[in-house]
């Protein structure tokens, strides 16, 4: 049987389609040690009381060192272990902003330009959301 997870248990996690000229932004992770040496969108969990917007820009403040904004929410949610979703925005760095830099939780950062996006291992749940991102007009080839 399926156990259905109420809204109320949910913990968002957002993933950051960071674009800059129709690139993506790819992260590799460092840990935890299932996860390492693959890429994925940066991210990470909505805090209580914290609108996913104002995560976004957090997480990527504190895993890239980066100013952020985000632009629209990608069209679905997927689902990871329970209770977490991950729901993913697309976002551009604001004027001024440094270049982006692995601070936390990644190693490597890599810009992936159109038609190129599946030239790292993704993470097995970032796939569906980087598929969707590939039918969205800034990463069309």
């Amino acid at each position: 049987m399926t156990r259905t997870t109420p809204e109320a248990e949910r913990i968002v996690v957002v993933g950051a389609a960071l674009l800059d000229g129709g690139r993506l932004l790819a992260a590799r992770r460092t840990a935890p040690e299932d996860l390492a040496g693959r890429w994925e969108l940066p991210g990470g969990k909505v805090e209580p009381d914290e609108r996913p917007e104002d995560a976004l820009v957090r997480e990527l403040r504190e895993e890239l060192g980066v100013d952020a904004e985000p632009v629209a929410r990608v069209p679905g949610e997927w689902p990871l272990r329970p209770p977490y979703v991950l729901q993913v925005w697309t976002a551009r760095l604001r004027p001024g902003s440094p270049e982006p830099r692995p601070l936390q939780d990644h190693d490597e950062l890599r810009w992936l330009a159109p038609g190129r996006v599946w030239d790292v291992p993704w993470l097995d749940q970032d796939v569906p959301a980087v598929r969707r991102l590939e039918n969205l007009p800034p990463l069309s080839s």
